[in-house]
């Protein structure tokens, strides 16, 4: 990469930071998900107090 001549290599950053930002993110973003979110009951769980012996 020449340091002295810029314009080739800004217009290759420039150009390919446009793709990222409008092509990427759409095709990402059409993607679907396999398993639906489910919302949990509001009862609450029955949790137990364990009693690890540390001795």
């Amino acid at each position: 990469m020449p340091q002295l001549n810029p314009a080739p290599w800004f217009a290759i950053l420039v150009f390919s930071w446009l793709i990222f930002l409008t092509v990427v993110p759409q095709k990402v973003m059409n993607h679907s998900f396999t398993n639906e979110i489910t919302a949990l009951s509001t009862k609450s769980l029955k949790s137990d107090i364990w009693n690890w012996p540390w001795h």
